[in-house]
């Protein structure tokens, strides 16, 4: 066993370092890892600086909300109805529920992913890419109470991953 303090090579099942006395009793023992999640995983979603939301009101047209989206380089867009989160629109929803069919002229509500998982400014990274990887999710609203607040998504995640290794 190699002592912590002097990096002397003693027997296994020493209690005192033959070099310099240090107790070894416990450099043994299992330790939590969590110096890995702290700094890279621990950090909450307020240090991610995730951008405001893009939101349209249930009633918008599913044409000119794709349109917007295609227009400005938009990924999604949060429905609210109220002022309150109501759905998520996303590029996927656009590909998957309108595949083969123009845009059609009808409410975002009826083609939007309805009651989204979601977080809060406080939860962690860990607890987004978890959310992420469970639910197969690119994008995920954080809120207050029921008010969208911003995005986060898979790129916000691994860009800041990739900047914390460096």
């Amino acid at each position: 066993m190699t002592c912590p303090v002097c990096q002397w090579q003693n027997f296994e099942g020493d209690d005192l370092c033959e070099n310099c006395g240090a107790d070894l009793r416990a450099s043994d023992t299992p330790e939590p890892a969590t110096g890995f999640k702290g700094p890279l995983l621990g950090v909450h979603l307020d240090e991610l600086g995730a951008p405001e939301p893009e939101t349209v009101d249930g009633s918008a047209d599913v044409a000119e909300v794709i349109e917007r989206m295609h227009r400005d380089g938009i990924d999604c867009v949060l429905v609210t109805e109220d002022g309150k989160l109501a759905g998520i629109f996303t590029d996927r929803d656009a590909l998957l529920k309108l595949a083969g069919r123009g845009p059609e002229h009808r409410p975002i509500r009826e083609l939007m992913t309805r009651d989204p998982v979601v977080l809060r400014h406080d939860d962690t990274i860990a607890v987004a890419i978890n959310k992420m990887a469970v639910g197969g999710f690119r994008h995920v609203p954080i809120v207050d109470g029921a008010r969208p607040t911003a995005v986060v998504s898979a790129r916000d995640v691994f860009r800041h991953i990739s900047a914390r290794l460096g």
